[in-house]
């Protein structure tokens, strides 16, 4: 049986690159749409708890001049699916300690990316879950949608953040078997 042993595929040479000559750069692009997200989901907090919005007008930064943002179920499971997307396609690029705090968002992130869909074919079958009023996730039975994300969001960054420190400065064992350059130089 003859191998093929050419260049490899254009996808496959985007992802190697993803995960080393270019993983310092893919996480920092990462982790700036990762803290916008968050900080919109902070924003929402601040308008209802600080300054006392009701809930509808409470709709983060983007959702204040373009409303249908914060209703569109298909944003927010979009928003999940990007987020799992990255998990999967930077975590190559981890080893040892780091590898596992990463796993452990990624985890996480697969729970909150079900919970988004089970939201989307709600709206988009127009049936909601249990009767409710408007599309409801599973964990949203028990806990307010708001109070969830943020919950969920902060599940996901905490180990996503742990993760990228631990990441940026290796043991040596670790920076032996990194094929990224984004650990800090030591010396």
């Amino acid at each position: 049986m003859a191998s093929h042993s050419g260049p490899a595929p254009r996808s496959a040479s985007l992802f190697l690159a993803l995960n080393e000559r270019h993983h310092k750069v893919a996480l920092g692009v990462y982790l700036v749409i990762v803290v916008a997200h968050w900080a919109e989901h902070l924003a929402q907090a601040v308008q209802i708890y600080v300054l006392g919005w009701p809930l509808p007008e409470a709709r983060g930064v983007l959702g204040v001049p373009i409303p249908w943002l914060v209703t569109s179920e298909w944003m927010h499971y979009g928003y999940a699916l990007i987020m799992l997307v990255g998990l999967l396609l930077l975590r190559p690029g981890f080893t040892g300690r780091a590898r596992t705090w990463w796993n452990v968002s990624l985890g996480i992130q697969v729970w909150h990316h079900l919970e988004h869909l089970i939201l989307l074919v709600q709206a988009l079958a127009g049936a909601n879950l249990l009767g409710r009023p408007a599309p409801t996730s599973i964990i949203q039975l028990i806990v307010p949608r708001v109070e969830l994300h943020l919950f969920y969001n902060a599940l996901v960054f905490a180990p996503m953040v742990v993760a990228m420190l631990l990441h940026r400065r290796p043991r040596e064992s670790e920076r032996t078997a990194a094929r990224c350059t984004c650990a800090v130089a030591t010396g």
